[in-house]
């Protein structure tokens, strides 16, 4: 099956933002990085803020298929610790630089980050909030705490190696990402 010239132009855009950052996400980088014309993006996409914004579309759907094949179901199909399994596996395996950015870029601007947090909602919801009527203490759900300690893990994994030029042999990532998943079956 070929691939869209869309896909293509949002998979180029990508690279440019793994290498460059957001920032460098221009038409005319874009465009290059393609192989197209800028009047080949402008038929996709009407401004940068349409790119940028499919951008994020394009990375969460691919969050989403990676999510739905390591937990082998669909998110309303499987359980909250599966959920988080998938997630905690699909976070420490696969985020990117160019996600990371995305993601941050994409925590000023609203649109932008609704896309992340409706993948985020439905794999890895935080606990709820304790009912106003309760002590923090006294509320707080320790199967829900043990659960949000461990996306904070998963989470704190990726953005580590996103952040830094420190990288995890695969093998001890892969060990990280089955023991947080596992923590989950206790």
């Amino acid at each position: 099956m070929r691939t869209s010239k869309r896909t293509q132009i949002l998979d180029a855009a990508t690279r440019v933002v793994q290498r460059e950052g957001v920032k460098s996400v221009t038409f005319d980088s874009v465009a290059a990085e393609a192989g197209l014309t800028k009047g080949g993006l402008l038929y996709h996409f009407a401004s940068r803020d349409d790119l940028i914004q499919a951008i994020h579309q394009h990375l969460a759907d691919r969050w989403e298929a990676d999510l739905v094949a390591a937990a082998g179901k669909p998110a309303a199909e499987a359980t909250r610790d599966e959920r988080l399994a998938a997630y905690t596996r699909v976070a420490i395996q696969s985020a990117t630089r160019a996600e990371l950015l995305l993601m941050l870029e994409g925590s000023t601007n609203t649109a932008h980050a609704a896309v992340w947090e409706a993948v985020t909602e439905r794999w890895a919801p935080p606990p709820p909030p304790p009912p106003a009527s309760a002590s923090a203490s006294a509320s707080a759900d320790p199967a829900a705490l043990d659960r949000f300690i461990l996306r904070l893990a998963a989470d704190g994994l990726w953005l580590y190696e996103s952040l830094t030029s420190d990288r995890l042999d695969p093998a001890m990532r892969q060990a990280v990402a089955e023991r947080i998943a596992d923590a989950l079956d206790q």
